[in-house]
C-alpha cells in the first residue's frame, strides 16, 4: 500500500499543473477560461499495473545486477563440467550467479569473450589464443586471465591395425565436429608431426560407432579433453583397440603428459603409460574497465572462486581441481587484476603470520591450507611436482 501511495503522489502531481498554462494561455487572448474540469486521477487498476511493473522493474534490476555469464564447452568436454563447478561453488543467491553457458567448445571461446553479449569470462585453450593474436593484434589488452586452470590431454585412440602413428598416413581419422578443441588443435597438432590423414570432423559418437564396428574406413579418433573420458571409461572395446603416445616434439605451446591405467583400466594394462602432450586451458576475462559494472562482478567471482578452492578440490568434484595453482601463470597475458591483489593479500598475510625466521610453505601448511609457492624458484619445484605427478597417474 505505501507503494501505491507514491505511485499515486507522482501521478497527481505530473498531471496537476496540466490546468495553469491552459488558463494562462486564455488570458492571453481575451477569451472566457474554460470551465474547470474534475479529473478522478487514474483508477484502481491503473494504479495497481504501475505498482506491478515497478515491483518487476526491481526484481528484473536484483536477478540481473550480479549474474556472470560463463562461457564453457560443449556437454561432453571437460569444460563445462569444470564451469558447473565453479558455478555451484560461487553461488551466493542473488549476491553472485553464474550462468554455465554450453558453446561448440573452448577455442570458439576467444570470440565469444571478445564478441558475445552476456559472456564475461570464459575457459579457452591456450593455443587458440595463439590463433587470434595474429587476427586482433591487441588482444593481450582485451583479455586477462583468472586462473591457470587444467591441461587438456590428447588422445589418439586406434583400431587394432594400427601399430603406431606413422601407420595413420592416408587414413580416415576423426577430430569431432567444428569448434571443438579436438577440430582446432588436432590437425595443428597432426600438421607439426607431418601426419598426412584424410580428416573428417563428425561427431565422435558416431565416428567410435564406425571404429568399432569396422565401417567407413575410420581408423582413429582425436580427443583433447581432460583425462578421463567417459567414452573410453563406458565403453567395451575388443583386445587391440588402444591409445597411441606422442612424442612432445618441440613447440612451446604444450605440456607432456601421460595416459595411465587409472585413467583407462580397461584399455591401459596396469603398472603401463602412455605418453602424450597436453594444451593448458584458462579460465579467462574480459578485461573490462576497472570499477565499471561488468568488472566488479568478474571481480567477485575471482575472490569467492579463490576463497573457496579448497572446496573444489575436495570430494563431488573434477579430480583435476586437486591440482590448480593459484600462483601459476599464462605466458602473454596479464592477470585479472582483482586476482592478483588476492594473491598478494594472501601472500602478505601468511608472512606476517609466520613466526620469526620461519617460511609458511606447502610443507609446513597445516591439510586443507591453500598456500601458494612464495619464490619463482618455489613455483618451479611445484609445476615439476604436478608433472611428476601426472606422469604417475595420481
Amino acid at each position: 500500500m505505501k507503494l501505491l501511495a507514491i505511485v499515486l503522489t507522482v501521478i497527481l502531481g505530473v498531471l496537476g499543473p496540466v490546468s495553469a498554462p491552459l488558463g494562462m494561455a486564455v488570458a492571453q487572448t481575451g477569451g472566457e477560461p474554460p470551465e474547470p474540469q474534475t479529473s478522478s486521477g487514474p483508477t484502481a487498476p491503473q494504479s495497481a499495473a504501475v505498482a506491478r511493473r515497478a515491483v518487476e522493474m526491481h526484481e528484473i534490476e536484483k536477478l540481473n545486477a550480479w549474474t556472470v555469464g560463463l562461457a564453457a564447452g560443449q556437454l561432453e568436454g571437460a569444460p563445462i563440467r569444470f564451469a558447473t563447478d565453479i558455478a555451484r561453488v560461487v553461488d551466493d543467491g542473488d549476491n553472485l550467479h553464474v550462468l554455465p553457458i554450453v558453446t561448440r567448445g573452448p577455442t570458439e571461446n576467444v570470440e565469444a569473450l571478445l564478441y558475445l553479449r552476456g559472456v564475461d569470462v570464459a575457459i579457452i585453450n591456450s593455443d587458440a589464443l595463439e590463433q587470434f593474436k595474429s587476427l586482433v593484434p591487441n588482444i593481450q589488452k582485451r583479455i586477462t586471465y583468472i586462473l591457470n586452470l587444467f591441461p587438456s590431454e590428447l588422445h589418439v585412440f586406434v583400431r587394432p591395425e594400427i601399430k603406431s602413428l606413422s601407420d595413420l598416413k592416408g587414413k580416415k581419422v576423426n577430430f569431432n565436429t567444428p569448434g571443438t578443441t579436438a577440430a582446432y588443435s588436432g590437425p595443428l597438432i597432426f600438421d607439426q608431426m607431418k601426419l598426412d590423414v584424410e580428416k573428417t570432423f563428425i561427431p565422435h559418437q558416431v565416428a567410435l560407432e564406425q571404429m568399432k564396428k569396422g565401417q567407413g574406413d575410420m581408423a582413429a579418433v582425436v580427443f583433447i579433453t581432460s583425462k578421463p573420458v567417459d567414452a573410453f571409461l563406458r565403453g567395451k572395446w575388443d583386445p587391440g583397440f588402444k591409445f597411441l603416445p606422442v612424442p612432445l616434439g618441440n613447440s612451446e605451446l604444450y605440456l607432456p603428459s601421460t595416459l595411465t591405467a587409472s585413467d583407462y583400466p580397461q584399455l591401459i594394462p596396469q603398472g603401463e603409460e602412455v605418453q602424450t602432450i597436453a594444451i593448458p586451458t584458462i579460465l579467462a576475462a574480459f578485461n573490462w574497465q576497472k570499477g565499471s559494472d561488468r568488472y566488479k562482478r568478474v571481480a567477485r567471482l575471482t575472490d569467492y572462486l579463490f576463497d573457496r578452492l579448497d572446496r573444489l578440490q575436495g570430494p563431488g568434484f573434477h579430480p583435476k581441481w586437486k591440482d590448480v595453482n593459484l600462483a601459476a601463470k599464462v605466458p602473454g597475458l596479464d592477470r585479472f587484476p582483482e586476482a592478483q591483489e588476492w594473491l598478494d593479500k594472501t601472500a602478505a598475510s601468511r608472512v606476517a603470520a609466520a613466526p620469526p625466521g620461519v617460511v609458511n610453505t606447502a610443507g609446513s601448511a597445516p591439510p586443507g591450507t591453500i598456500v601458494l609457492p612464495a619464490t619463482p624458484e618455489e613455483q618451479r619445484l611445484y609445476q615439476e611436482f604436478l608433472d611428476w605427478r601426472r606422469r604417475r597417474g595420481k
